[in-house]
């Protein structure tokens, strides 16, 4: 939000520099991010004095050319070759010097020393439309007699450029969205060691000149309309806005268009009430009914674009159809033009979800919008309705035509919140004087209903919207007050917390610094997400889709079912970019409906699980002149998989894994990976289809990992440390013939079940199916190691060990021992 210094300055009389004012409002809340130069004129007339000319004789060698000599206050006189018509000495007259730069229209250029004719000229004397003050040019612009000679110009002109706020307004602070909220807010801090008065601006010239053009209003949907007024006025003239208009709308980056929505603007940003000017010509029947009108209603808005009406839609309608979008839009029909010489200005209330629904629904976003959705002051509505249509008035002629309709059947009541001194003490860490707590609070507008020793009974002022209990009041209370006059504690205090294991978060940390160090990049993609995605597919179903009710935009409408996308979007835009080569990883919350669950909680039908995905794509590293890019595979992002089990702590044992089955729709290929029968991760290929969706012309590896469901069964898994054992391993290998239904984990698992005492390892280092082994026989080559941390192996208790593993093949999976 921008708000102007010298505008600002017009309800507050303060003698602080823009520097201090940014410093105040930072320390109440209204946190400056900036603090800009705004020029009324393009170049703000940097380089251009008043002078006066001294000569003016004829140029020698052209009819058409002056040459002067021009007094601008320095000690010497400039020679300037002019070619208007009009121009003569004695006058006082706008001089361009050397090296300002003249704009006119979208073209500049830079005044030069330089030679015309001959003669030399060190500056140019200025028409109005050279120096940005209006579009004539038939000859130099003069000034009156006593315009100083010396002076800049843009201080004649008054046109030095204007300090406008940038203002980080929060969604809660709607109260100061306005030059005068923003001043009533500063007035209420600076109160505490000075007299400061607050001007308001004056509406006690308001009267009704005639009723010659009474409107009829009327509310049938008195829920998102509690309060609609109006007024007419009639005889206007629409044209330009007069130059202290202008240059105020410009000081905050608005363009002016014509006097009377000008005016509405400015009022807008003067006192944060929205209003609209209806062309009165236009309402049919004089009529004004705020109502709802059937779904699917065609509605053309003042951008000229239809759009069909929900029925929640709140309709500013006259006795035959729709002319506006109740708090956000106007209607193309009904608008003011240069024709229009009758007006009825529009000052209402319209509830806050009822408008924001709709301005989403229609991605309509407004001035008007924006403060109606976050709830204006319904108090404000009448004096923003005078002060309208006084302006308009003395802008645009006419009279006041009408009485001030103002329907308001069910008067909106004030909170009332009762607050202890007790409370105030201990939220804000220090006991602060009651006298100046009541003073605070009146310097916010609360009105004190009663007081005693305990607290106070307030009555919150209705343009606060966001206060509503205790600890908002004290919050205003601290915020006057000074957060940086609340001294810091010297007493510490501490609680012991206990984090359960695993710590979630620390592994999470870890496998991050471990994918990082690999070369990963981590991304962080929004958690809504088009439901366009998920049209048509199997895998993640759109009806298991959570939908947002009130989504900003239908590209956001969805929460995300899978890290997929996001990871797909992260990596087409990065190859836009010429960045192919990609190995990155995310860590993020999917979400799931299921419409069958819930019967009883409503709640059970949603649920949140928490993965890791990984891709990568592009080549494994840049080609040099030791070889050459090589692409990056399937096996590569496996290897990163299973280095990530391992560092988590998961037995590669227990792990199992089988082709993935039943995700054509996203993957070419892939397998799943098992602990138990729960599948805890997925490696796969993306299928070209999917590819092309987002414009990916190499092939994308993606793995994926349900977190949680890994954590689980990861269990606690402690590092032990033992030191370096003393006494060597010993390596024996067997070579079994087997039937090929039999696994390496039976031989394995049956390894450990005859000698757990010294077998340390079983490793499989050979298969062999052929013609030199029996028809649905397979050989397997295992290597045991053995070892004892007690006493070196002897050969006869190695050979005893390796009998009892060779029975126990042969009896119990049918090994031949070869």
């Amino acid at each position: 939000m921008n708000i102007s210094y010298s505008w600002l300055k017009q309800y507050i009389d303060i003698n602080l520099s823009p520097a201090e004012v940014a410093r105040v409002l930072t320390g109440i809340g209204l946190e400056v991010e900036g603090v800009e130069s705004v020029e009324k004129i393009r170049g703000g007339l940097e380089g251009f004095v008043i002078g006066e000319v001294k000569t003016c004789e004829k140029h020698p060698d052209a009819d058409r050319l002056s040459v002067t000599t021009v007094d601008i206050g320095v000690e010497n006189l400039l020679n300037i070759v002019c070619g208007a018509p009009n121009v003569a000495s004695g006058q006082r007259v706008v001089v361009a010097t050397i090296g300002s730069t003249v704009y006119k229209g979208d073209e500049s250029f830079e005044i030069k020393k330089t030679k015309l004719r001959g003669a030399v000229s060190e500056g140019m004397i200025c028409a109005e439309d050279e120096i940005g003050l209006g579009n004539g040019h038939d000859g130099i612009l003069v000034l009156p007699g006593d315009a100083p000679v010396g002076m800049q110009a843009r201080t004649y002109f008054g046109a030095e450029p204007e300090t406008m706020f940038v203002i980080g307004l929060t969604p809660n602070r709607i109260d100061s969205a306005s030059h005068y909220g923003v001043a009533r807010d500063l007035a209420a801090y600076l109160r505490k060691d000075r007299d400061i008065t607050l001007i308001k601006p004056d509406i006690s010239s308001f009267a009704v000149d005639n009723e010659n053009f009474p409107v009829e209003v009327r509310i049938e949907n008195r829920n998102s309309c509690p309060r609609y007024a109006g007024v007419s006025v009639s005889g206007i003239t629409v044209g330009l806005s007069p130059q202290w208009l202008q240059d105020r709308l410009r000081s905050i980056g608005m363009n002016p268009i014509n006097n009377v929505v000008d005016v509405t603007n400015f009022v807008l940003h003067e006192l944060g009430q929205p209003l609209h000017a209806f062309d009165a010509d236009e309402l049919k029947k004089h009529q004004i009914v705020v109502k709802n009108l059937p779904e699917g209603t065609p509605f053309v808005t003042l951008d000229n674009v239809e759009r069909k009406l929900s029925a929640n839609d709140l309709m500013i309608c006259d006795g035959e159809g729709p002319v506006a979008i109740g708090g956000v839009f106007g209607g193309l029909h009904s608008g003011v033009t240069e024709k229009t010489r009758n007006i009825f200005i529009e000052s209402a209330y319209f509830d806050p979800v009822s408008v924001r629904l709709t301005s989403k629904r229609h991605n309509i976003n407004t001035d008007a919008s924006f403060r109606f959705e976050r709830g204006v002051d319904p108090e404000m509505t009448l004096y923003a309705l005078k002060r309208c249509a006084l302006l308009i008035k003395e802008l645009a002629g006419g009279s006041i035509s009408s009485q001030i309709v103002d329907v308001y059947p069910e008067p909106l009541k004030p909170v009332r919140v009762t607050i202890t001194f007790a409370n105030t003490d201990r939220l804000i860490g220090k006991k602060i004087d009651r006298s100046v707590i009541r003073s605070i609070l009146l310097s916010l507008d609360f009105k004190i209903l009663a007081e005693d020793k305990a607290g106070f009974d307030l009555l919150v002022p209705q343009y606060r919207v966001d206060v509503t209990r205790e600890a908002d009041v004290i919050e205003e209370i601290l915020r006057i007050y000074g957060y940086n006059n609340v001294e810091v504690s010297e007493t510490l205090h501490a609680s012991l917390s206990y984090t359960s294991k695993p710590d979630g978060e620390k592994l999470v940390d870890n496998v991050s610094e471990y994918l990082t160090s690999c070369g990963f990049y981590e991304i962080m993609c929004n958690s809504l997400t088009p439901s366009a995605y998920y049209d048509q597919l199997t895998t993640f179903p759109p009806e298991n889709l959570s939908r947002i009710m009130n989504p900003l935009s239908n590209e956001l409408n969805v929460m995300r079912q899978t890290l997929l996308f996001g990871g797909l979007e992260t990596i087409q835009y990065n190859t836009n970019r010429q960045r192919s080569d990609l190995r990155l990883f995310e860590f993020g919350n999917c979400y799931f409906f299921n419409e069958e669950k819930g019967k009883r909680n409503p709640l059970d039908r949603y649920k949140e699980v928490f993965n890791l995905a990984l891709f990568i794509t592009g080549k494994k590293h840049e080609p040099n002149w030791t070889s050459t890019g090589e692409a990056t595979g399937i096996y590569e992002l496996k290897a990163y998989l299973q280095n990530l089990f391992t560092r988590l702590g998961l037995d590669p044992e227990r792990i199992q894994s089988d082709p993935v089955e039943g995700k054509k729709d996203l993957y070419a290929d892939g397998m799943e990976y098992r602990i138990n029968d729960k599948v805890i991760a997925e490696l796969a290929i993306i299928s070209q289809a999917v590819l092309k969706r987002f414009d990916i012309r190499n092939d994308v590896y993606y793995a994926v990992i349900d977190w949680d469901d890994l954590l689980k069964l990861r269990g606690d898994h402690r590092i032990r440390h033992t030191e370096l054992p003393r006494f060597p391993e010993v390596r024996r290998d067997l070579s079994l013939l087997l039937d090929q239904s039999v696994t390496f984990a039976q031989i394995r698992d049956l390894a450990f079940r005859t000698e757990s005492k010294i077998l340390i390892r079983a490793d499989l280092f050979d298969v062999y199916e052929g013609e030199q082994v029996t028809r649905g026989k397979k050989s397997y080559a295992v290597s045991f190691i053995l070892q004892d941390t007690q006493t070196t192996l002897t050969d006869e208790r190695i050979d005893r060990i390796m009998k009892k593993l060779m029975d126990a093949y042969a009896k119990e999976l049918g090994a031949v021992i070869r």
